[in-house]
């Protein structure tokens, strides 16, 4: 023995674990009930259709989204299609998951 052991699967999270993280930080985050939370498909809207997620929950939103998901969210990362619907927040934590 080496004492390495290997891994399987591929580097980092997978999509469907940044899904779950990505929705727990919602449930966490904004105080929503989970169940509502896992009902939640590409096109729920977000900013602007839940009164929970205002100006001041986005920045909360991120920073538990950096430390959950281990990704840095820049400035110019945030646009308003990112936090239009679900499927444009779990599209962009995927793609800053990989890349990080």
């Amino acid at each position: 023995m080496t004492g390495q052991t290997a891994t399987a699967g591929p580097i980092g999270p997978s999509r469907r674990e940044i899904d779950d993280k990505l929705r727990a930080i919602l449930v966490d985050v904004l105080s929503l009930d989970a169940q509502r939370v896992d009902g939640f498909d590409s096109d729920t809207g977000l900013f602007g259709h839940l009164p929970e997620l205002d100006s001041m929950a986005v920045a909360t939103l991120f920073t538990e989204m950096e430390d959950r998901l281990g990704i840095v969210i820049e400035d110019e990362d945030v646009d308003a299609e990112m936090l239009d619907t679900y499927g444009g927040l779990l599209a962009f934590a995927e793609a800053k998951c990989i890349g990080a």
